[in-house]
């Protein structure tokens, strides 16, 4: 939720990223409503945590009825949560699912392409699989592009410009096991690095973790 003189920037930005940042929906200006994803949301107090950023400072909201502006957009991006059900179906093990966690996430030297103020560097997100159900989880996160779609990188770290797995920039350590590889997949988190940078004086985001539910069916 940006103000709309920058939206049409940062809609680029998601729009030339679409693996990083797949768009769900684009709001009016100074409507807090997203009819596509459902028929009575409202960004101001349906996520179930905010944060709120102003001169580069976040500050935790539980909602934004103040502090939405009329000059606010909202943009939703899709998210890689939305595989989940689509592999649980397939009897995929998930080890992040049965920990509770949401795993590692990391910065990667792969530049995002610019797009105005808005530019930096891809966000990856892994998780570990069992090396016989890659190829079936690449498959199947493939026809989900909404969330993300299929990993953009297996094995090897390094590669990406990550030195250490079990250093993540967000999230938690979740190491893979004998017999499993990594897959790393690209992230929403390069919207919000890019917003970061972009100096944009107040914005606002989910809170880590902090999703909006909405009517569309995964897939």
């Amino acid at each position: 939720m940006l103000p709309a003189e920058a939206a049409k920037e940062f809609v680029r930005f998601c729009e030339e990223n679409p693996a990083a940042c797949p768009l769900l929906a684009v709001g009016k200006k100074g409507d807090p409503r997203l009819p596509e994803l459902g028929a009575d949301l409202d960004v101001r107090t349906d996520l179930p945590g905010y944060m709120l950023y102003r001169d580069g400072v976040a500050t935790p909201a539980e909602h934004l009825m103040a502090a939405w502006r009329k000059d606010m957009v909202a943009v939703a991006i899709g998210c890689w949560f939305g595989a989940e059900a689509a592999l649980a179906r397939a009897g995929i093990r998930m080890r992040h699912v049965e920990l509770g966690i949401q795993g590692p996430l990391f910065r990667t030297w792969i530049p995002a392409v610019p797009a105005g103020r808005f530019s930096g560097n891809l966000v990856v997100s892994m998780r570990p699989f069992a090396q016989e159900d890659v190829r079936r989880v690449s498959f199947i996160t493939g026809r989900l592009p909404r969330s993300h779609g299929a990993p953009i990188h297996r094995g090897h770290a390094a590669h990406l410009g990550i030195l250490d797995i079990g250093k993540p920039d967000w999230g938690e350590v979740l190491l893979p096991e004998p017999g499993e590889e990594s897959l790393f997949w690209a992230c929403g988190l390069t919207a919000l690095t890019a917003l970061e940078a972009s100096g944009l004086p107040y914005y606002a985001t989910h809170a880590p973790g902090c999703m909006l539910v909405t009517d569309l069916p995964e897939g």
